[in-house]
């Protein structure tokens, strides 16, 4: 059963070592191994093995996040189904990790955390990663991967979910920490204080200094000697 919910190329995507160089291009620029391809099924590859080997082939690229290997959700979602898996908005664009990622364990009371590591989680979600999301298909059966039979409904709570996980990101981002806020805050209003003066006063040249009368030289007056 949870092979049919699974892809065959998943678990091999998930244990894969990302981001050696090749060992075809070692001396080029873009010789780091940050792409799989999901016809082939093998090692991660460069940009150039992909130029000449997976021209035609179905391939995602992999990028790193605090030294955590993530996936775009706008490159995985059209081959997979995400759905409960947590995603977070990096470098403005949408992405989700590979893999469970390590974390101190915290005194406060959280909301949601993954069901399979106890992460914490901003939203509603039911795992922190597609590897995580795995070991739960594994392990209970009810959820999957496959694309098949998804209705209309699952997408549009889909959307919602990340949608809100997009505003709850940039509101925890923005409330770190206090001290940040009121550096914000300054410099925003700094910013705008220097935008209300008139360009003219801004850019106008300071006018020239007055040449100032030269004195004319007397004649010295010494003192007189003493006897």
């Amino acid at each position: 059963m949870a092979e049919m919910l699974v892809p065959p190329w998943l678990e091999p995507l998930l244990n894969t070592a990302f981001f050696s160089v090749c060992r075809i291009h070692g001396d080029a620029a873009r010789s780091e191994c940050n792409m799989y391809c999901l016809d082939c099924n093998k090692d991660a590859f460069c940009f150039y093995c992909r130029s000449t080997r997976h021209n035609d082939h179905q391939v995602i690229q992999i990028r790193r996040s605090s030294y955590h290997d993530v996936v775009r959700v706008s490159e995985i979602e059209n081959v997979l189904d995400i759905s409960g898996v947590q995603t977070y908005v990096i470098n403005s664009a949408r992405v989700l990790f590979l893999n469970e990622r390590p974390q101190p364990k915290s005194g406060k009371s959280v909301s949601h955390i993954c069901e399979i590591c106890g992460r914490t989680l901003l939203d509603p979600f039911r795992f922190c990663s597609l590897g995580c999301k795995l070991v739960g298909i594994k392990t209970n059966g009810n959820a999957r991967f496959s694309l098949e039979g998804n209705n209309v409904g699952q997408l549009a709570e889909r959307s919602r979910g990340e949608g809100m996980s997009s505003r709850r990101l940039s509101s925890s981002s923005s409330s770190s920490s206090s001290s940040s806020r009121r550096g914000e805050k300054a410099l925003l209003e700094g910013s705008q204080q220097q935008d209300t003066f008139p360009p003219a006063a801004a850019t106008a040249a300071p006018p020239p200094p007055q040449p100032s009368a030269r004195r004319r030289k007397g004649i010295p007056h010494r003192a007189p000697f003493k006897a």
